[in-house]
C-alpha cells in the first residue's frame, strides 16, 4: 500500500505537469556591466512569484520559463550593482530575449561586513532564506534545511540538532548577529527541544560551513552557521497557524528611518505528532517564544542595535501505556507496559544583546557587542511502568500467528529526577574589518564570564520477576544513581586576526585566506593557539571550475558538560579538544536544458587528540570526563543543485564518512565513534504547474545509515550495536491565493500582499524509525532492545499570509 500511494502521487505530478506545459513561455536575456563584460551570478526573480528565479552563467546569460498571458515585472539584482527591473507580457510558447546593462554603485560598508568584489573561495555556503523558510519539515526552522546539505546528519525529525561529519551535536557553533546562541543543557530527546533560537522569519542571510572554516569564526569542531537578522525599509508583517502551532511577525522603520525594528513571536506543540508515538498518553508540549531586533542609526557612521530573545519551553507528560513489536522473522517479541507518574519539565532561556557599528570611512569598519545570556532549567520525573515481555508465535498457518507464544519477563521499574541548571553567560566583544585594493583583515577580541550551576539527583529502580537489578542478597540496590551539586565560575579571553588577498599569477585568479586564534581559560589555565589557512584558485578554463585547499587546527575548549565525569563530579583540570583538519573541495558549474547547475565535491581528513569519549541517547550526550581518547574523521561530501524544473531551486547531497576513536588503557583500540554513520543521501525537490505557479510542490527525503549504540551506562566498547538506518520522505502541496501576480479584490483583504494554503505529508512512507532503545530483561537474565520509535505519518494543515 506504500507503494502504491506514493507511485500514484508521482503518477498525480507528473500528469499535472504535462497538463500544464502549453501554459508556459520562455524568457531569455544576456546581462553586460557598462564596460559590455558579461556578468555572472546574476539574481533574476519574477516580482510576482518571488519563488521562482535563476542566475546568469559566466557568459552573462540566464534561461527562465515564466507564465505566458501574464503582465510580470523581472528584477536583476547583484552585489555591486543597481537593482534593475523591467516588464514582459508573453504568449503562450513564445520565446522572449532580453539584453540588459546594469549600472555599477557605490557600496557603503554594512556592519561588520566589508563588502567588496572579490571571490569567495571559502567553504561557506549561502542559503536562500525564502527556500528554507518554506520547507515542509516536521521540527521546521532553518535547521530543516541545513539537514539536506552534505556533511550534515540528522535521524531525528523532532530535533533541530544536527552532526556534521562524525562531529556531536555540541561541536557546532551558532551566531545570530555575531552573538553565539547556546543550546539547552539538560534536553533528554526531541519531544523536549521545542523551538531553535533562530526565528526563520526575521532572517536576512545564512552562510554555513561544513568544516575548513576560516580564524574569524569560533573555537568548535565541527561546524558554523551565521545568520543574520535583517533590517527593514518599511511596513511589513506575516502571520501563519498550524495545526502544529502559530507564528507572527512585524516590522517597520520609524523617526524618519533612523529607527527600524522586527520582531517575531512562535508558538508551537509537538502533542498532535506525539500522537503517533508507540508510548500513549496525555502530551501536552508548549513552546513559545519572542524576539527582536531594533537599530537605530545615528549617522551614516554610527549605529546601535539591540537583540533581545525570551523563551519558555516546556514539556508536560503523562504516560498511560506503551505497546512496541520488534525483533526479527526468527525471534518476533512484544512488549507492553502499563505506566503511572508524570513528567514536568521547564526551560527558560533569555539573552540579550547591544551592538554598536563605527564605519568612519568606507573602508573600515568597528563593531562593539555587549551580550548576556541566562538560562533555567527544570528535569522533574517520576514514572513507574511494569512490563511483560513475550515471544510471538511466528507460524503464519497457525490461528495464533502474532499471538504471545511465550512470556519470557515480568519487571517493574521507577525513573525519578530532580535536576535544576541555571546558566548565566556575559560577554563584551570587539570586531573590526579593514578592505584595501588587495587586502581583507578581520580582527576580534572577546572577554567572556560564565557562571554554571546544576543539581543533579536521578535514580532508575528495576524488578525483573521478583528480584532487584543488579540482584543482591544483602540490600536493594539502585540500577542507576546519579547525586551530584556542582558550581563552576570561570572567564575566558578569545581573538583573532586573519587576511583575505589577492595573489597574480599568470592564467586564472588565487586567493589566500590565512589566520590565527587565540583561547585562554582561568578554569583549567590552558592557551589555545589556532592557525587555519584556504586557499581558492579560478583557474580561466572554458569549464567554469574552482579548487581550493583548507588547512587548520580547530581547538574545542570545555564548556560544561565536557567537564563533568560518569558521577556527576566536575573534572577541572579537563583540557580542550584538539583537532587538525585538511579539507580539499572543487565547484563545477555547468549548463544543462539550458540552465546552470552546480556540482560541488568536498574530501576532508580529521585527526583528533585528547578527546573526551560520549554516548548519545536520544539528544542527550553524556560525557565520560574521566577518560580521554584520540581519533579521526575522513570522508567524502558531494552537492548537486540547480533548477531541475526552471525557475526553482532543488538540490541532492550525497555524503561517506568514518569516524573511530581509541580510548586510552580501554584495552580495545579503534573503536566507532557514535556518529559513525558511513552514508548519508539527502534530496530537496520543488517543483509547480507549469503555467500556474501557484500550485507549488516540494519534497524533502531522508536516508542515513545505521548508527552504533549500546546498553545504557554501559562501557564504549560495548557500542558495537547498529541501530536500523533512518528513512524518511515528506512531502508538501500548496496554493497561493493572493500575490502580487493574483491580489484580492475583496476589501477584508486588501492589504494583504500574500496568501497560501499547504498541506503537509510527514513521514509519507510511514516508516517506523528508532531514535534508542528501552531494555528489558527476561526471566534468563538477558536484556532485550525495545527500540522507541519516531513520529508516524501525519498530515498537517497550515495557512500563512504577508501584509
Amino acid at each position: 500500500m506504500k507503494k502504491i500511494f506514493t507511485f500514484s502521487i508521482l503518477l498525480l505530478i507528473t500528469q499535472l505537469t504535462l497538463l500544464g506545459q502549453s501554459n508556459n513561455a520562455t524568457l531569455r536575456g544576456v546581462l553586460e556591466d557598462s564596460n559590455g563584460i558579461p556578468l555572472d551570478m546574476v539574481t533574476v526573480v519574477l516580482k510576482e512569484y518571488p519563488t521562482l528565479g535563476t542566475t546568469t552563467n559566466a557568459k552573462g546569460e540566464f534561461l527562465l520559463r515564466i507564465p505566458a498571458n501574464k503582465h510580470l515585472t523581472i528584477i536583476f539584482s547583484s552585489i555591486g550593482y543597481k537593482t534593475f527591473s523591467d516588464s514582459i507580457y508573453a504568449n503562450p510558447n513564445e520565446t522572449v530575449t532580453k539584453e540588459i546593462v546594469m549600472p555599477a554603485q557605490n557600496l557603503e560598508l554594512a556592519e561588520i561586513v566589508v563588502r567588496e568584489q572579490r571571490r569567495n573561495g571559502s567553504s561557506i555556503i549561502s542559503l536562500d532564506p525564502k527556500i528554507v523558510n518554506s520547507m515542509s519539515s516536521a521540527s521546521g526552522g532553518i535547521e530543516a534545511g541545513l539537514k539536506t546539505l552534505p556533511g550534515v546528519s540528522s535521524n531525528n525529525e523532532l530535533s533541530s540538532q544536527y552532526t556534521v561529519r562524525g562531529g556531536n551535536f555540541d561541536e557546532n557553533l551558532v551566531y545570530v548577529n555575531d552573538v553565539e546562541v547556546y543550546r539547552p543543557f539538560l534536553v533528554r530527546s526531541g519531544q523536549q527541544e521545542g523551538l531553535s533560537f533562530i526565528n526563520s522569519d526575521m532572517v536576512s542571510t545564512i552562510d554555513f560551513s561544513a568544516g575548513g572554516f576560516n580564524a574569524k569564526y569560533g573555537d568548535k569542531m565541527s561546524s558554523v552557521l551565521d545568520i543574520n537578522y535583517r533590517k527593514p525599509s518599511d511596513f511589513r508583517g506575516s502571520a501563519s497557524v498550524s495545526l502544529m502551532g502559530a507564528t507572527a511577525h512585524f516590522e517597520d522603520v520609524a523617526l524618519k528611518g533612523k529607527l527600524t525594528h522586527i520582531s517575531g513571536i512562535r508558538y508551537k506543540t509537538n502533542s498532535y505528532l506525539l500522537g503517533s508515538l508507540d508510548e500513549k498518553g496525555e502530551y501536552d508540549p508548549r513552546f513559545l517564544d519572542f524576539q527582536t531586533y531594533i537599530t537605530y542609526q545615528f549617522s551614516e557612521k554610527f549605529d546601535i542595535s539591540f537583540l533581545g530573545n525570551v523563551a519558555q519551553n516546556q514539556y508536560n507528560f503523562i504516560p498511560q501505556d506503551r505497546e512496541t513489536t520488534f525483533g526479527t522473522w526468527q525471534n518476533p517479541l512484544n512488549t507492553k507496559i502499563y505506566f503511572d507518574g508524570q513528567e514536568v519539565d521547564d526551560f527558560q532561556t533569555y539573552l540579550g544583546a547591544i551592538s554598536a557599528n563605527y564605519h568612519p570611512n568606507a573602508n573600515l569598519n568597528l563593531k562593539f557587542i555587549a551580550s548576556a545570556y541566562h538560562a533555567n532549567e527544570k528535569e522533574t520525573y517520576d514514572i513507574q511502568g511494569q512490563y511483560y515481555l513475550n515471544q510471538l508465535e511466528r507460524n503464519m498457518s497457525s490461528e495464533e500467528f502474532g499471538d504471545s507464544a511465550l512470556n519470557l519477563g515480568v519487571g517493574t521499574f521507577l525513573n525519578h529526577a530532580r535536576n535544576h541548571l541555571n546558566a548565566t553567560v556575559y560577554s563584551f566583544a570587539h570586531k573590526g574589518a579593514f578592505n584595501s585594493e588587495n587586502h581583507l583583515l578581520n580582527w576580534g577580541i572577546k572577554i567572556q564570564h560564565e557562571e554554571i550551576e546544576d543539581k543533579i539527583n536521578e535514580w532508575i529502580y528495576r524488578d525483573s520477576t521478583g528480584y532487584s537489578i543488579p540482584y543482591s542478597d544483602t540490600e536493594v540496590l539502585l540500577y542507576h544513581s546519579l547525586n551530584a551539586r556542582n558550581k563552576v565560575s570561570s572567564n575566558r579571553i578569545t581573538g583573532y586576526f586573519q587576511d583575505s588577498w589577492s595573489v597574480p599569477v599568470s592564467s586564472g585568479d588565487l586567493y589566500i585566506n590565512g589566520g590565527v586564534r587565540f583561547n585562554f581559560w582561568d578554569l583549567n589555565n590552558e592557551l589555545l593557539v589556532s592557525p587555519r589557512a584556504t586557499l581558492s584558485y579560478f583557474p580561466e578554463w572554458e569549464k567554469k571550475m574552482s579548487f581550493r585547499l583548507s588547512a587548520g587546527m580547530y581547538h574545542q575548549s570545555p564548556f560544561f558538560k565536557e567537564l563533568k565525569n560518569s558521577d556527576g563530579t566536575i573534572n577541572e583540570n579537563a583540557k580542550a579538544q584538539k583537532s587538525f583538519q585538511l579539507v580539499a573541495g572543487t565547484d563545477l558549474i555547468f549548463t544543462a536544458w539550458d540552465r546552470p547547475f552546480r556540482f560541488t565535491t568536498e574530501a576532508y581528513y580529521k585527526f583528533m587528540s585528547h578527546l573526551i569519549p560520549y554516548q548519545v541517547d536520544n539528544v542527550r550526550i553524556r560525557y565520560l570526563g574521566e577518560k580521554e581518547a584520540q581519533g579521526y574523521a575522513t570522508g567524502l561530501d558531494m552537492k548537486i543543485n540547480g533548477e531541475f524544473v526552471s525557475g526553482l531551486q532543488s538540490w541532492a547531497s550525497l555524503s561517506f564518512l568514518q569516524t573511530e576513536e581509541d580510548i586510552k588503557n580501554d584495552g580495545h583500540g579503534y573503536i566507532p565513534r557514535p556518529t559513525d554513520q558511513w552514508m548519508n543521501f539527502s534530496l530537496f525537490f520543488q517543483d509547480y504547474l507549469p503555467g500556474n505557479p501557484t500550485y507549488r510542490m516540494q519534497l524533502s527525503g531522508f536516508y542515513g545509515a545505521r548508527l552504533p549504540t549500546g546498553p545504557p551506562n554501559g562501557e564504549r566498547y560495548q557500542d558495537v550495536f547498529r541501530m536500523p538506518a533512518y528513512r524518511r520522505i515528506d512531502l508538501g502541496f500548496s496554493k497561493v491565493f493572493i500575490s502580487a501576480a493574483n491580489p484580492s479584490n475583496s476589501p477584508f483583504f486588501k492589504h494583504i500582499t500574500d496568501m497560501w494554503l499547504s498541506l503537509e505529508a510527514f513521514n509519507i512512507l510511514d516508516i517506523n524509525n528508532t531514535i534508542s532503545y528501552f531494555w528489558v530483561s527476561s526471566i534468563y537474565g538477558d536484556q532485550y532492545a525495545v527500540p522507541n520509535y519516531l513520529t508516524g505519518r501525519k498530515f498537517n494543515l497550515k495557512l500563512t499570509l504577508k501584509f
